[in-house]
Formats: structure tokens, C-alpha cells, sequence
């Protein structure tokens, strides 16, 4: 067996090197600099070694950019003579010739300039000639003095040295024509020898220097000088002459170089990078200054730059470069993403296609190492600024550069979202998906995706398709009808059903990829499981759907408004990714379902699939609608499993195939969803016709028959949604909200939520409750920067100015009602004018409301909506009502500035625009308080405090951001917040420099409190309204048919007793009664009409017996003499008032209207005055002394305001601590005082008399005739209309009020008292209250009670019940008042006495009739009627009726009104405990 073989270790270089014994004076070495340059050569020059590398040459008098192989050392020992004699022309500016020889033949270089030349003198420290000393000695420079700012190459005392150093011999030779000397002395050996200097004479206008010098080749590796080399030595020959311009001629071997400017020199590189001169890449130059050169062209993607410093070539760029190209791209990367908002590009992006040249002359430069190939110098140490024009940067941001940065994007892009592509896969895992058994597989083009619009839209397609996709017992009718194939081993229904369709649930509405980024898109996770489910491919084109997995896309959508904009989206989305999937047959197909089903009584079933062909329907009915049932289907979900059965079962009738005919279609698709399509769908709106819907009868649909016509009306639904009424100045929720309170009489405060339940339900509100509950919020909100008057008061934590109102309370926990002043911006008089509409039949709001002002003028308005915007401002009301005045009395209407409520800053108006639109600037209010304090008072509006707290932490000193940085340019020592939600008010620490600093910047701009608002944006539905007389006529109409009826009964010409009501009814239309109809009254109540009674009511000739309600509804009273006799003066007094009212011109009904507002806007600010002082008041005056900032001057007497204007006295006030009114607030406010009530008041005497009515009112149809006497009497100017608090006021001050006006006879008591029937006080009495006398007798209460409570009325009760306990006893002792006499003199009544039972005219009043009460004079156990000794009985065979109570012992009760009664649906259950019962 062979030794085996030792392997020897590895071992280092050190180990190996330890075996090498060396002495010490072998291992330590010092070596000389001369040495040490020869020795380590890369220090200075570079590397030696030859390097291979992709450079701009020089040859065939072009520039070339290809790779050469180069030593670095060698090209950088020429470039230092060059650079050498470049600077020289920042010495003498009078040099005009440089000249450089390449001999390669004899490795010869020589470098010529005129100008001065060295001096030619010998230094008295050195003891050598100058010229030696620079060219022959190291470390020897003239750039040493560094307190001198220099334009030159040289620096660190190198430069030519070196290149002597590298050389085998090294001539330098100068004219010093000052000192008439010409200088020469060879060095050689690496200038390791020189030769003595030869010195001869000259001439004195002989200035110049040459260096020749033979490169040591041997040290660079070389033999000769080869052509890279050669070719880069002649490039910086060229660059030279770019860099010197025009005014230095430089030659190159004999030859002049053909560059005179450095726009020349540009256009070299730009040439060769075209094949022809007139395709060269365009270029834009621009000189800054005397020491900036910037010329800036475009590549390929791949940034470039040809920069020089000082005449040195940096070729790796440096800060110079950067500060250049930074100003571009920035401009560019804003302006291109101002324009396209998704293209998302950032600053790197522009600068990749930027090709950038700067030549600059620097102050003393400092590059990264001694071969100077980047500028390290700070852009602050440049000497000079380079800031590039406005004209420049646009002339940058239009050329190619945009389109080059928008396709980088859209390809970015598409790459992004190829990673989201889907593929055609037999499985794929998508949640919520019921995925086709075929789908991905052999018979996938078969198969059809269904997107649904939620999820219960999925549930009912997946539970109606089952029995709607067979034909026969295996063959399967598929959604291209014309195709049916069989599938054999096909056994059950359901596994039909999974094999071929599948649903996917949408979850709302899809984006809108057209304007949608690349990062939206790609976290968009549904358009990411469609791209899945359907194995489409981003930027694919598609001929057949054979590469999918599913071979058509149903689209299954609610058929509202919203349904057909998701279809919409839906068809944006293929269109915009793969438009040729569009126009393959059938591929895009909808579901279409019924929004309206009209059902006959005869089982007859019409289904409508648009609303205006429902209305269209409708009105062909000519009004006549009675035996259609119908039901509004607003989603899928309103279909029962049956009906969906149904709908798959008629499968041609309800799938719609869409249609590509031409290039129109992708036109409107484009219309309708592309930004850049705004004004054409501006036309496009204005160009709708009201009635226009798409004809479901059709089996295609085209794309852009889709958009037109169905589309559209999404469109249009949706600008209502966003941009108000200029009418009202309400968007249609605020008047789904409106509406509902004044049909609820909203006076009573409710819970927010359980108020926007009432209004879904009442006025057929279909989005989201949250809303709605935002929208009432919004509506109540009355802080600054909000509703100038707010329509809802806010009974509780609305929001504040803080956060702009975001931090209101759950509306579970907040209450609101009408505000008083609501209803006299829009008085109740004119709803019966309104227009109301009809939904799911039932009566909602009107088209508009008309207010007595422009509100939209008042609280402002903001919306986005299709192709429209619009933003109002508020404005003042009292410059509204004064400009209504002066357009009433025919005089020019004044311009009005924006106000605010409460806002205490200034507004001034800027200059004017095109079209009279106006900009206004908007100041708060900042004092300053001493040298270092400043006071903020006020804030611009809609600047939310907490906001502004943010903006001062971020310029205070030591306070670090939420990420822990400190602030950059902080300018405020400290500051302290005074404020609270209503009130601004921050003291502000500066320095006595940044004060000074501060104001000359501009307290406003330097504490940023100063915005603007704009006027051009003013948008706004118009619309045409008029104001009739027919309402009052029509109550007089109804009052004198009243008259004629009640005359007949009583004088017998009408039987009503025991006779049937078709009879009478009859009677009544062949003696010529008018018969009105219920509906008159439903329409401005918002009640639904009663179909099913008007079907079972006779008809005679088209008039229903139910039209004759208004006479048989009256109650048994109306028929005694005093009610015949005062029916008979109300008709007169109505009629005389109808003649007044005709006489009566518009004008002075709006005057009166506008008078009534202002009282109501006195009181307004009174409020707002009393709440301001109470702030005050618990702030107190002097509570920031201690906590203040303490300084050492005193604070001027008089501080000074820093505002647009000198001074605003108002704010004036609020700084002197003393309390200051609101801007709405007039001089004499405080004197204004709550109007007495009286029979001529436009509301409150209604609603008096209503209170004043005893149990037994008569007919409920009365209240509606007091109303409109009221409006009457309302303009006789010596009342104003009634208040919420009239209504909530203890009934005890109503008769106190009354009874000062004025007093009734006694007559009417005892007729009253002696009556058989139910005794009723006149409608317009007055009842004067005495106090009782004290009787003697235990129970009951005192009569200095009523004394107590008259002069001192208790708080008025918040809650509204039946009848109070308090109205109980009111009543009893007014009554009994009246009643007195009769009792004091022992009298019983002379006729018997009837317990009277609940009229079935007032609900309210019978609930309350039936229960019995204490007496007050004996204190007693409540009576029934059979159990009361006192009790005359009378039987009555033909009316069974509950005996009562003798007279003497009867109880009357104050009845609510009809309208408060409907306000109960608000009371907690706690307030029954407010009333008492049997």
C-alpha cells in the first residue's frame, strides 16, 4: 500500500509573510511625498489599472457614448493641465485662446493659454522662481486662502505636480509681459531632476503659459497612447470649450473646436442621440445669473447628466446637480399630478427621464476625492443661487416628458395588477362565492356568473333558479337560447342548477376603476375576486370568452336608481380593462326585476321596470286608480321565493342581452364615468328629457341605450341628492326631515333616533337611518361656522366648533324639535300651496317648500354631485330681508357679504371676477397684548379649534409630533388655551426677535388666520312656484254649505234620524251641497287616502257619499241656536275677510311675513346676547390674571388689533373683557319684547281657542277654518304668529292674556249653563278669571289657589299628555266661574241632563270625557252616574246612552288640540301617570 501523501494546511498571507525574516528597518518605512505619490499612485490620480467603462467620447467631430477601456490615472494627469489653464481665465478675463496638442506619435502633450502668466520672480521665502515652485514642488498652491472666495479647479496644491511626477520629462514655459520675462525649465525622471531655468526677455503685451509633458506610459501599463484614451482627452478638450463659451477660441491639434456656446455643446450629445439633426430630442436652456448654465432635455428612462464645476467635469454629478434637478422635478411631479390626479408620481420618477447639463462656477469647491468626480459642497456654500424661471419649468412640464411619465405609470400600473389576474382554473377559493360546477372546466363559455346587489340579492337568486334551467329531464337551456345541450348522467335538479351558474354577492357599489389609482386598484379586493372568478387577464384582448371560466356576466341589481349605477360601474369596469369582451355576443347580459307591481282586484298583475313608466301608467289612468293595489319593490329583497321562481321561470322576459354596435357606445360609457368627459356631461344632464326610461319589452339592450336612458336617470337622482332647491335651499333629506315636523306639529323635543325612525317611516326616506340622523344633527347644529338659523334646536351635545361638529353625542342620547323660528320661514298657511309628492302611496314632501326668504342664502350649502358641485356661504338674514324690501318696492338690491353667526372676525370682499363671481377674504381676530404676548380671538370660519390647537403645538418650541420629531422651524415659546366650545381664546409666548419677525411677515398670514371663500361655484335647481287665494275660498265654501245644512235640520227640511246613509246621501247631492272630498285635507296632512272606503261608498256621478263627510261629521251641538247663530256670523266675517284678502296685493302679505321674521330675529339675538354675557359671567373678568403669562412690562393701555381693517370695534369689545352683542343683535334688541296675544294673531289664536275649547269641540275640520281666519287676522300687524312655547306654556296665562283684551257679556254663560246640549264656548270667547271664595267645606283646593297660579304660573310642563291634571282643575274652575250664579241660588236647571259619551269626532276628547273627579267642595269619592243621588236620569230608547252627573257636579275639561294630540308618539310611557282615570 502506497505512504500516504502529507497534506500540507492552508495558511494566510500574513503566516507566509512571518516567514520572511526582514529587519526592522525592512518593515518600518517612512518614505518621502514624492515617494509615497509614486508608491501609491491611486491616492492621487486614481487607479492605474485599466478600466473598462461606457463613456462620452470624442471622434469623427461627434460625440459617441460607448465603452472604452481607459486608465483613470493617466486621463486625470492631462485633465489637471487643462483645468490649469482654464482657470486661468477666472484670473485674467481677457484670455481668449487655449490650445492643446495630442501628439500620440511621440507621446506629446502640450497645453497653451494666453492671459496672465505665472510670474516670473523668484520667492523671497522659498528662494526659488515661481514657476518652479508651483510646477516643481509639492503641496505649493495659490488656493490656500480659504477666507478668499475662489472660481477655480485648484485646491489642495497637487494638480500639475502630479502630472510632472508621471511624466519622463515636463516643460513649463510663461511670458510675464509686467515683467518683460520669458520663463522655461525641463523636469524629468519624474521630476526627480530639473534643468536650471532659462530666462530671456519679452515683450510686455507677450502673457502666456504652456506645459508640455511625455506621460510615463510604463507606470499606466502602457506602450503608447492609445485611441479610448486619445478619444477621452479630446472629449475634455470639447468640454472645455462648452465651458468657456464664446469669448475663449480653443483648438484642438491645429483645428478649432466647433462649440462656441454650451447650448452647442449640448446639442452634441442631443445629436448623436438622433439619427438626424430635425429629430434631435428637444432641449430648453437657460442661463441664471453670471454663474449658471442649465440646459435640460429628455431620455429614455434612465437619468443622465453632463456637469462641470470650476471647468472640472463631474461626472458622477454631486449637490450642483441636485439642486437643479430637484426645482424640475418637483414642478413636474406636481404639475403632472394636478392634472391626472391618479398617475401618482413621485420626484425619482421625473428625475428617470430628465437629461440635465449644468456648468457652474462655484466659491472654493470641495469634491469627494482628489480626482474631483463629485461636487460634496453644501448648496448653502455655492456663493450663488440658481432658481430656475416659471417660464422655464413650464416649458419642462409640456414637453414629452408628461406622456413618457404617464405610460411609465400606466405600465407600472398594469404590472400591478397582473399579479392580481385570474387564469382559468377549475377551482379557485373566493369567499361568499357559490362558484359553477362547470366553471373553469370542459363547458365553462357555458356557464354564467351572477354578481348580485348584496347578500340577500345571492340568497334569493340561489333559492329561484332551481326548476327554471331544465329543458326536458337532461337537456339544459343555457343563456345563449339558441345553443341546448345534453349532458348525460344529469340526474337532479339542484346539481343542474350548481353545474352552470354561479353567484358572487357585491358588496355595495363597485369603484370606479377609470379614475382610480393603481393602489386602489390593487387593494381593491372585489374587483380582485372577479378578475379570480372570471379568469380575466389585465390588458388582455379577448375574441371569444373561451379562455374564461365563465362565458357570460349576469348583473342582478335592485332596480332603483342606485341598482342601474352599479350595473354601470360594472360595464365601466370590463370596458375600461378589456373593451373587446364587450363586444363578444352575449357575453354581458342583466337580470331585470319589477320596481312596481300594480295588482287588480280581478287577479290581473302589471309590473312596471322603471319609474317613469309606472308614472306614465299612472297618469293614462286619468286619476281613476281605484281596484290597483299597489307594491314598490325598492330591492331584490322585497321579492318572496316565489315571485323569484317566477322570474327565472319567465327567464326571456326578465334576462336582457347587452349590445356593441359601434364606437358610440364606448363614447357614452366614456361619457358617463371619465373626468375628463365634464362638460359633455354637463350637456348631457341638460339634455334630459322628465319621462325619458329605457322599454324593458326590448330582449337587447344597447350599451348605449343604457347610458342614455336608464343611466341618466341615477344621474339626475343624484344631483338632487347633492345640490339643493334654490326654492327652500333644502337637499331632499333636510326636507323629508321638515316635512315630518310640521306633520308630527314637532314641538314637543323627541330622541333624534326615535325622530328619524318616525321620518323613514312617514316619509319614505330608503338609505341608511345613520344619515338621516346626521342630516337632523346638521340641521339643529347653531355653532359658529354652521346654520346661521337653525330650523331643529339642540337639546343637547350637538357638536361644538372644536371639531366642526363631529363631536355630538350618539343620537340616541340627544333630543331636538322644531326651533320657534322655523315656522316663520315657512308658515303653516302655505302647505296647502305646496306640491306634495307620492311614494308607495303614500303622501311624502313637497317638490319644495316656499320659505318667506331665500334659506339657501341664510345656512349655505355645499354638495358633489354628477357633474355639478356647488358651494354657497352663509349670509346675514337681516341683509336678506332688507334686499327682499328693496326688490318689493321696485329699488336696486345692494351686493351682501358673507356672514356668519357669532363670528366676530372680518369678512372683505377681494377683487372681482369674470362673471361677478367674487373671492372674500376671511380674517380672525389676533391682539397683542405686550412685546412678547400675543391674544388669538377668533379664528376663520370653519377653522376648527382643536385644528389650530394642533397647528400652534407644531410651532412651539420642545413639543414633539406624534412620531416623536420636533418641529422644524418652531417660532413660539408656549401657549395656553382660555377658550371653550363656543369662545376662542389662546395666549401666545414669543421671543421679542420672533415677534418682531411675526409682524413684519403679518400676524394674520405668520398664526395662518386668514382664509378665503369663493363665490364661483354657485350652483343650484331652480324651478317656477305661485301663491293662490283658493285655499280661504275654499273654506268659505265649505263654511256656507255647513250654514245650509245645519238651517235644514233644524227647520226639518233634512231628515237625518233613522235613515240610511245612501239615502241621505243622495238628498244631500239633489239639493246641490258641494261635496270636497277627504283627500283636500290629506294632501297638505300627509295622510294616505282610505281606497278600500271609497270602493265600498256609493257613487253618484263620480261623487263619493264619503265627499259629504265634512256636514255628517259634525257634532249634535253645532245644532243649537248659538252655534247656528255664530256659524252664521263666521260666514259672514270670512266672507268679508276673503273681499279684504282679494283686495290685498302679494306684496303686503310678504312685508307683513318679513316683519313678523325680524321680531323673531330680535329675539334670536337677544338669546345669543343673554349667553354671551352668562359666559362671561362664569368665566369671570379676572380669571386669567394669575394663570396668564407673567411679564416684566406692563400691557399697553389700548392693545392693538392686527386685522385687514385698522380696527373692528366689535372685536374691541371682546378684548376689554366688557360684553359684547351678536353681529346680528340691533341697537334697541334688549327692548323687545314678546307680542300680547290677540284675536288677530296669525297663528296663536287657533291653537288659544283649541285650548280654550271645552270637552265637547265641535267639528274637527274647525281648526283648519281657525287657521286660516288667523292668517287673516295676522295682518293686521298687532300680533305675531304662535310660538312652541305658547304651546308648552301652562293654560292658567292664556285666559290672564285674553281676559286683559277684553270681556263677554254674562248673556253667554247662562245660555250655555241652560243648554240641553253639551255646552261649548264660543271659538272666539273670552273668559275673564276670578278667584273663588273660600268655602268651608274639608277636600278639595283652595281659591287662593287659582289667585297663586294666575299671578304666578308654574313651569310649563315639557310633556304633553291627554289632558294634564292641571288642565283638569283649570277647567272645572273656570267653568264653575261661569256656572256660579245658578249654584249660589240654589236653582236646579230646568232641563234634564245627558252624560254625554266620547264623540267620535275627537279621539282625544273622549278619552278624557270618561273619567270622573274628586270634587274640589266636598272632597267626596268620585261618582259614577248610577250611584250619584243628584242625578236626574232620563231614558233615551233609540240612543242607549251612560247616564251623568247633575250640572252641579259636573267636571269639564280643557281638550288638547287635534295637532298636539298627534304628538304623543314622542311621550314616554311615564306620561299617563299625567292624567287620571276611572
Amino acid at each position: 500500500m502506497a505512504a500516504e501523501t502529507k497534506k500540507i494546511p492552508l495558511s494566510t498571507s500574513v503566516s507566509l509573510n512571518m516567514n520572511q525574516e526582514k529587519t526592522i528597518e525592512e518593515t518600518y518605512q517612512k518614505k518621502s511625498q514624492l515617494e509615497h505619490i509614486l508608491l501609491r499612485p491611486d491616492t492621487y490620480i486614481g487607479s492605474i489599472e485599466k478600466h473598462a467603462q461606457i463613456l462620452w467620447v470624442f471622434e469623427d467631430d461627434k460625440m459617441v457614448n460607448r465603452s472604452v477601456t481607459y486608465v483613470p490615472g493617466l486621463y486625470k494627469i492631462f485633465d489637471e493641465i487643462l483645468v490649469n489653464a482654464a482657470d486661468n481665465k477666472q484670473r485674467d478675463p481677457k484670455m481668449d485662446s487655449l490650445k492643446v496638442v495630442i501628439d500620440v506619435e511621440n507621446n506629446l502633450v502640450s497645453v497653451y493659454n494666453n492671459g496672465d502668466g505665472v510670474p516670473v520672480d523668484i520667492h523671497k521665502e522659498e528662494g526659488v522662481y515661481v514657476p518652479e515652485l508651483i510646477f516643481g514642488h509639492l503641496l505649493t498652491s495659490s488656493n490656500y486662502d480659504d477666507t478668499m472666495k475662489k472660481t477655480t479647479g485648484g485646491r489642495n496644491g497637487y494638480g500639475a505636480k502630479l502630472t510632472n511626477i508621471f511624466s519622463t520629462e515636463f516643460v513649463i514655459e510663461t511670458a510675464d509681459g509686467k515683467r518683460k520675462k520669458k520663463y522655461k525649465q525641463v523636469f524629468s525622471n519624474n521630476m526627480g531632476k530639473r534643468s536650471e531655468p532659462i530666462i530671456t526677455k519679452c515683450k510686455e503685451s507677450e502673457n502666456w503659459t504652456k506645459v508640455t509633458f511625455k506621460p510615463d506610459l510604463a507606470k499606466f501599463s502602457m506602450t503608447h497612447l492609445e485611441e479610448d484614451v486619445v478619444a477621452l482627452m479630446k472629449k475634455r478638450v470639447v468640454d472645455m470649450a462648452g465651458c468657456l463659451g464664446k469669448t475663449v477660441k480653443v483648438e484642438l491639434n491645429g483645428n478649432r473646436v466647433p462649440v462656441k456656446s454650451f447650448q452647442d455643446y449640448v446639442h452634441l450629445y442631443l445629436n448623436s442621440a438622433s439619427e438626424s439633426v430635425s429629430e434631435r430630442p428637444k432641449s430648453f436652456y437657460e442661463k441664471v445669473g453670471e454663474r449658471w448654465e442649465v440646459c435640460v432635455s429628455l431620455t429614455e428612462g434612465q437619468f443622465q447628466q453632463a456637469s462641470f464645476v470650476n471647468s472640472i467635469a463631474t461626472i458622477k454629478g454631486g449637490t450642483h446637480v441636485d439642486y437643479v434637478t430637484n426645482q424640475i422635478t418637483n414642478y413636474v411631479m406636481n404639475s403632472v399630478n394636478k392634472k391626472h390626479k391618479n398617475a401618482n408620481i413621485k420626484a425619482h420618477n421625473v428625475k428617470n427621464y430628465l437629461w440635465v447639463f449644468v456648468n457652474c462656477l462655484i466659491d472654493n469647491p470641495a469634491f469627494d476625492s482628489q480626482t474631483k468626480e463629485t461636487l460634496t459642497l453644501r448648496q448653502s456654500s455655492f456663493g450663488s443661487k440658481c432658481e430656475l424661471s416659471e417660464d422655464f419649468l413650464k416649458k419642462v412640464a409640456k414637453s414629452d416628458i408628461v406622456d413618457n411619465l404617464l405610460s411609465w405609470a400606466k405600465f407600472k400600473e398594469n404590472k400591478e395588477l397582473k399579479k392580481t389576474d385570474g387564469t382559468k382554473t377549475a377551482k379557485v377559493n373566493v369567499p361568499k362565492l357559490e362558484d359553477a360546477n362547470e366553471a373553469g372546466g370542459r363547458y365553462s363559455e357555458k356557464c354564467t356568473l351572477i354578481l348580485t346587489e348584496g347578500d340577500s340579492a345571492k340568497a334569493l337568486a340561489v333559492s329561484s333558479m332551481i326548476n327554471n334551467v331544465i329543458c326536458g329531464n337532461t337537456n339544459v337551456t343555457f343563456f345563449n337560447s339558441n345553443q341546448c345541450t345534453q349532458i348525460a348522467g344529469v340526474a337532479g335538479l339542484s346539481q343542474m342548477e350548481r353545474n352552470f351558474y354561479g353567484v358572487f354577492p357585491l358588496r355595495g357599489k363597485l369603484l370606479n376603476v377609470r379614475e382610480a389609482t393603481s393602489k386602489q386598484l390593487k387593494e381593491n379586493k372585489e374587483i380582485e375576486s372577479i378578475k379570480k372568478i372570471l379568469g380575466l387577464q389585465h390588458d388582455k384582448q379577448y375574441s371569444n370568452v373561451k379562455s374564461l371560466r365563465y362565458g357570460h356576466l349576469m348583473i342582478m341589481t335592485d332596480q332603483d336608481h342606485d341598482g342601474s349605477h352599479i350595473k354601470g360601474l360594472l360595464i365601466n369596469f370590463i370596458h375600461s380593462f378589456w373593451p373587446s369582451l364587450l363586444k363578444v355576443p352575449s357575453f354581458m347580459v342583466e337580470f331585470i326585476t319589477p320596481i312596481v307591481k300594480a295588482t287588480r282586484r280581478n287577479g290581473t298583475v302589471l309590473s312596471f321596470y322603471s319609474m317613469p313608466e309606472y308614472e306614465s301608467w299612472k297618469e293614462s289612468l286619468n286619476g281613476n286608480a281605484s281596484g290597483w293595489s299597489i307594491k314598490y319593490y325598492k330591492g331584490l329583497g322585497t321579492s318572496t321565493s316565489k315571485e323569484g321562481k317566477e322570474y327565472f321561470k319567465n327567464l326571456d322576459k326578465h334576462k336582457k342581452d347587452f349590445l356593441w354596435m359601434d364606437e358610440q357606445d364606448g363614447d357614452a360609457i366614456e361619457l358617463a364615468f371619465s373626468k375628463k368627459k365634464i362638460e359633455a356631461r354637463k350637456n348631457w344632464l341638460r339634455q334630459h328629457e322628465p319621462g325619458t326610461y329605457l322599454d324593458h319589452n326590448q330582449k337587447i339592450i344597447k350599451y348605449s341605450d343604457f347610458i342614455n336612458k336608464e343611466l341618466i336617470l341615477f344621474s339626475m337622482a343624484d344631483l338632487q341628492r347633492s345640490i339643493p332647491s334654490m326654492v327652500d335651499g333644502l337637499k331632499p333629506g333636510q326636507r323629508k326631515i321638515l316635512f315630518c315636523s310640521f306633520k308630527r306639529n314637532f314641538v314637543k323635543e323627541a330622541k333624534i333616533s326615535q325622530f328619524s325612525g318616525y321620518v323613514s317611516e312617514h316619509s319614505a326616506y330608503h338609505h341608511g337611518e345613520q344619515s338621516l340622523a346626521g342630516t337632523i344633527i346638521g340641521m339643529a347644529q347653531d355653532f359658529v361656522g354652521s346654520n346661521n338659523i337653525n330650523l331643529l334646536q339642540p337639546n343637547g351635545q350637538f357638536g361644538t366648533r372644536s371639531v366642526g361638529g363631529k363631536d355630538h353625542a350618539s343620537a340616541r342620547y340627544i333630543y331636538t324639535q322644531l326651533s320657534p323660528i322655523t315656522r316663520f320661514l315657512f308658515p303653516k298657511d302655505d302647505d296647502g300651496l305646496l306640491n306634495y309628492l307620492d311614494e308607495d302611496g303614500q303622501t311624502i314632501e313637497p317638490t319644495w317648500y316656499i320659505p318667506i326668504i331665500p334659506m339657501v342664502l341664510v345656512n349655505g350649502c355645499e354638495g358633489i354631485g354628477t357633474g355639478w358641485s356647488t358651494f354657497i356661504p352663509n349670509y346675514n338674514p337681516r341683509d336678506v330681508v332688507a334686499n327682499i324690501r328693496r326688490l318689493l318696492n321696485g329699488e336696486m338690491m345692494e351686493p351682501m357679504n358673507p356672514w356668519y353667526r357669532g363670528f366676530k372676525g372680518t369678512i372683505e370682499k377681494g377683487a372681482s371676477k369674470e362673471g361677478g363671481c367674487s373671492s372674500y377674504t376671511v380674517n380672525g381676530v389676533i391682539n397683542e397684548v405686550n412685546e412678547t404676548t400675543l391674544r388669538i380671538t377668533e379664528l376663520p370660519v370653519r377653522r376648527w379649534t382643536d385644528d389650530y390647537k394642533t397647528f400652534l403645538n407644531s410651532v412651539t418650541e420642545g413639543i414633539r409630533d406624534e412620531n416623536g420629531n420636533l418641529p422644524k422651524d418652531p417660532f413660539v415659546k408656549d401657549f395656553r388655551k382660555y377658550g371653550d366650545d363656543a369662545a376662542v381664546d389662546f395666549e401666545v409666548l414669543l421671543s421679542e426677535e420672533n415677534m418682531l419677525v411675526a409682524k413684519q411677515e403679518g400676524l394674520l398670514k405668520k398664526f395662518k388666520l386668514t382664509t378665503t371663500i369663493s363665490t364661483n361655484n354657485m350652483h343650484l335647481f331652480d324651478s317656477a312656484g305661485k301663491v293662490l287665494l283658493e285655499n280661504l275660498e275654499f273654506e268659505l265654501l265649505k263654511l256656507e254649505n255647513k250654514v245650509r245644512f245645519i238651517l235644514g235640520v233644524v227647520r226639518g227640511e233634512i231628515i237625518v234620524n233613522n235613515r240610511k246613509r245612501a239615502h241621505l246621501f243622495l238628498e244631500l247631492h239633489q239639493k246641490g251641497f258641494n261635496p270636497i272630498p277627504k283627500k283636500s285635507k290629506a294632501v297638505v296632512a300627509g295622510e294616505t287616502d282610505d281606497t278600500e272606503e271609497a270602493e265600498d261608498s256609493p257613487d253618484v256621478s263620480g261623487v263619493r257619499a264619503s265627499d259629504y263627510d265634512y256636514l255628517l261629521s259634525m257634532a249634535i251641538g253645532t245644532l243649537t241656536l248659538e252655534k247656528v247663530q255664530q256659524l252664521c256670523a263666521d260666514r259672514d266675517k270670512l266672507n268679508g275677510e276673503v273681499d279684504n284678502l282679494r283686495k290685498t296685493t302679494p306684496r303686503v302679505l310678504w312685508v307683513k311675513d318679513l316683519e313678523a321674521l325680524e321680531m323673531q330675529l330680535d329675539m334670536l339675538d337677544k338669546h345669543d346676547a343673554e349667553a354671551e354675557e352668562a359666559r362671561r359671567k362664569l368665566k369671570g373678568g379676572g380669571a386669567r390674571g394669575d394663570a396668564g403669562f407673567k411679564v416684566s412690562k406692563q400691557a399697553p393701555k389700548n392693545p392693538r388689533k392686527y386685522t385687514k381693517k385698522a380696527i373692528n370695534e366689535e372685536v374691541s369689545v371682546e378684548t376689554t373683557g366688557t360684553s359684547s352683542s351678536s353681529a346680528i343683535e340691533t341697537e334697541n334688541a334688549a327692548e323687545v319684547v314678546k307680542p300680547k296675544a290677540r284675536a288677530g294673531s296669525k297663528k296663536a289664536p287657533a291653537k288659544m281657542q283649541e285650548k280654550l275649547s271645552p270637552v265637547l269641540d265641535d267639528i274637527d275640520e274647525d281648526d283648519e277654518i281657525e287657521s286660516l281666519k288667523d292668517r287673516l287676522k295676522a295682518y293686521r300687524l298687532d300680533s305675531s304668529p304662535e310660538q312652541s312655547a305658547d304651546m308648552e306654556t301652562d293654560v292658567l296665562q292664556v285666559p290672564a292674556r285674553r281676559g286683559v283684551a277684553r270681556k263677554k257679556p254674562p248673556a253667554n254663560v247662562s245660555l250655555i249653563s241652560d243648554s240641553e246640549d253639551e255646552p261649548s264656548l264660543d271659538d272666539d270667547a273670552d273668559v275673564e278669571v276670578k278667584a273663588l271664595p273660600e268655602t268651608k267645606k274639608k277636600g278639595g283646593r283652595k281659591a287662593t289657589a287659582a289667585n297663586d297660579k294666575v299671578a304666578k304660573p308654574p313651569a310649563a310642563t315639557k310633556r304633553r299628555g291627554p289632558a294634564s291634571k292641571q288642565s283638569q282643575g283649570l277647567g272645572q274652575k273656570l267653568l264653575t266661574e261661569m256656572l256660579k250664579p245658578a249654584e249660589e241660588a240654589g236653582i236646579s236647571p230646568e232641563k234634564k241632563v245627558r252624560k254625554v259619551r266620547a264623540s267620535p269626532f275627537n279621539k282625544k276628547s273622549g278619552s278624557v270625557l270618561g273619567r270622573n273627579h274628586k270634587e274640589d267642595d266636598t272632597g267626596s269619592e268620585p261618582m259614577s252616574a248610577s250611584s250619584s243621588e243628584n242625578t236626574d236620569v232620563i231614558d233615551v230608547p233609540a240612543r242607549a246612552r251612560p247616564q251623568r252627573a247633575s250640572r252641579k257636579q259636573t267636571r269639564y275639561v280643557l281638550s288638547d288640540s287635534e295637532s298636539e294630540k298627534e304628538d304623543t308618539d314622542f311621550e314616554q310611557a311615564g306620561d299617563d301617570s299625567d292624567s287620571s282615570s276611572d
